[in-house]
């Protein structure tokens, strides 16, 4: 199973606000960090602000910041809503044209390893994810840091 972007630029998002410490931050800023695309982020960031992951501030100097405590944002349930219901195979659902379905053993085997999956991913938070993290702090700092223009020093 591969994640979608919007459920990839959803845990950048995040991280890179837990990074901030509560600083408001602009969708700009974020996607210049990561060289990803603004509109998408946007998107992404609406969804955000939807279920109360972030806060977005209005104006001159506004932005956006963690609208909760990083370690109350669990990754198994934000995982679970931006991917939505997706199964490893259309049967896992109960839906299925699949003619061995009544007596096919591989659905129960992958709904057990797609349990398994969510049930790793939702002993994590975002605060795990950021817990002693210098290196990626400095990665950013060293991306926002000004780069000499050509021919100066």
């Amino acid at each position: 199973m591969q994640l979608s972007t919007f459920t990839d630029y959803t845990m950048r998002t995040l991280v890179y606000l837990g990074l901030q410490q509560g600083k408001l931050v602009t969708i700009a800023s974020i996607a210049k960090a990561y060289e990803i695309s603004e509109n998408h982020l946007m998107k992404v960031v609406y969804q955000l602000g939807q279920g109360g992951y972030v806060e977005t501030v209005r104006g001159k100097g506004g932005g956006l910041r963690l609208a909760r405590e990083a370690s109350s944002i669990n990754i198994g349930e934000l995982i679970r809503q931006t991917e939505g219901n997706v199964s490893l195979l259309e049967c896992l659902d109960g839906e299925s044209t699949c003619c061995i379905q009544s007596a096919c053993k591989l659905q129960d085997i992958l709904r057990e390893a797609q349990d398994a999956m969510y049930a790793v991913l939702s002993r994590y938070t975002l605060a795990d994810l950021l817990r002693q993290n210098e290196p990626l702090a400095l990665i950013f700092m060293n991306k926002n840091a000004k780069k000499p223009e050509l021919g100066q020093s």
